[in-house]
């Protein structure tokens, strides 16, 4: 009974203190990580934030990124509709599908990747990135050169398309060297980095076999088609865009939810299994095991993942910050397509003359998972990194809740889910209408968050422009 009356004012005190946290961190986004950090009987997770300010790209870094990716977000849905026809059985091949599937990995995905390890990596392993001239040669190789890429794959023009592969592949090569570097000479946050490398080493697998694959389409080389895309598909979407997915957000969930990260154990143990995950899909891939070994690979990707989810929920409940808001409803379907994506993964593995399935799967993986939480993370990332850049002792700088339009956020969160549900129904019904539909609300629902990162723009012109009177 003594132990329950003393556990109860102690209870008391926590509850009533995150309210009080909550708003200092409206009015500071970086001051409350770092009070959460020192909390009595809490991990040191937040203190990466501590000196943040100081490894800050300049905010026109980032937003150059979010922004080309809202971009592309658009362009792959209206690429989408063009191809609707042969979006519900797409296996491959040259057209508007693969421009719709390219313009949102590279577009989309691949551009916020690196927009926000650029942005965090430093954060969180305490040191600046090398050159700014590297971050910007990434940018202006990187960008122009997917745009030319899905313009070649829509109009299937083979040899265009490996003239516009070059400045994707050499914008990720400085890319890899910059990321590469700053891990190199990293302290701290063992998990995030062991995810950084692994991440690092999948990107040049899928560069490798991208690159053979392009060779084949301009006629170069004769390599094995299926073994390549496999390969691609595994190293590009479950290696790279997944490991960082994963990793970043050991930075990203306790920043937002003002809470300690997990332990290192937790997190070098998922990198483990991910990289046990990672390694069979080779032999696989080139025939060398049966495909039902992929069954190797998915059981530790299953466990990994299950991992994952259940250390972010414990920090969401650590945290000071109990409510999230509408785009973690993005982050936790997230979680749950990520499951979906392994199931269908094991169906896959005993069942490769389903069709439709290869579809399904490829869409689970990027629409379900990755685009959801990547449209999660940016909902509260672009204000966030904003009010970082305008706040501090100024007074009365923006928060990240004034810099946002909650309903086109709320337009783009109902589109998104819409549409990945319309995808679903017309892969099971191989209808090329149900695609049409689910494009045409994807576009809007693109529309919806292109106009909310306009938004931010414009009040961040208006709070800087308040700020100089």
């Amino acid at each position: 009974m003594s132990s329950s009356r003393a556990a109860t004012p102690a209870a008391a005190r926590a509850e009533h203190a995150r309210p009080q946290e909550a708003e200092r961190a409206a009015r500071d986004p970086l001051a409350a990580p770092q009070r959460a950090a020192r909390a009595p009987g809490q991990l040191a997770g937040a203190s990466f934030a501590m000196g943040a300010r100081g490894r800050l790209l300049p905010l026109s870094v980032p937003m150059r990124f979010f922004g080309a990716a809202a971009a592309f977000h658009l362009f792959a849905w209206i690429a989408l509709a063009l191809g609707a026809p042969q979006v519900p059985r797409f296996a491959g091949g040259i057209g508007w599908p693969l421009a719709a599937l390219h313009a949102l990995t590279l577009g989309v995905l691949a551009m916020t990747a690196i927009g926000a390890s650029l942005q965090l990596m430093p954060v969180a392993t305490r040191q600046a990135l090398a050159s700014r001239r590297a971050i910007d040669a990434v940018w202006w190789l990187y960008t122009p050169g997917v745009a030319a890429l899905v313009v070649a794959m829509a109009l299937q023009q083979p040899l265009a398309m490996a003239l516009a592969a070059l400045p994707v592949v050499a914008a990720l090569v400085v890319y890899m060297a910059l990321l590469a570097r700053n891990l190199a000479g990293a302290r701290g946050m063992a998990g995030v980095r062991t995810m950084g490398w692994l991440a690092l080493l999948a990107l040049a697998a899928a560069l490798a076999s991208a690159f053979a694959m392009v060779a084949t389409w301009a006629g170069w080389a004769a390599w094995p088609r299926p073994a390549l895309l496999m390969l691609h598909i595994t190293t590009a979407v479950f290696g790279f865009m997944g490991l960082l997915a994963l990793g970043l957000s050991n930075v990203l969930v306790p920043m937002f939810a003002l809470a300690p990260v997990p332990g290192e154990r937790t997190q070098l143990s998922i990198a483990a299994l991910c990289a046990a995950a990672l390694a069979p899909t080779v032999p696989v891939a080139f025939d060398v095991w049966p495909p039902h070994a992929a069954l190797w690979a998915i059981v530790p990707a299953a466990a990994a993942s299950a991992w994952h989810v259940a250390s972010m929920r414990g920090v969401m409940r650590l945290g000071l910050r109990r409510e999230l808001g509408g785009s973690f409803r993005l982050v936790r379907l997230a979680w749950l397509m990520l499951g979906v994506t392994w199931a269908l993964g094991a169906w896959w593995a005993v069942d490769r003359q389903r069709a439709g399935l290869v579809t399904a799967l490829v869409a689970s993986a990027l629409l379900g998972w990755l685009s959801s939480f990547a449209f999660g993370i940016l909902q509260r990332i672009v204000p966030f990194l904003v009010a970082m850049h305008l706040g501090g002792n100024v007074k009365r700088a923006p928060t990240p809740s004034s810099l946002t339009d909650e309903r086109a956020l709320t337009v783009h969160r109902v589109g998104h889910a819409t549409a990945l549900a319309l995808l679903a129904l017309a892969i099971a019904l191989d209808s090329p209408l149900a695609a049409l539909t689910a494009a045409i609300v994807g576009s809007v629902g693109a529309l919806a968050f292109a106009a909310f990162f306009v938004a931010v723009l414009q009040r961040t012109a208006r709070a800087r422009a308040a700020r100089s009177c």
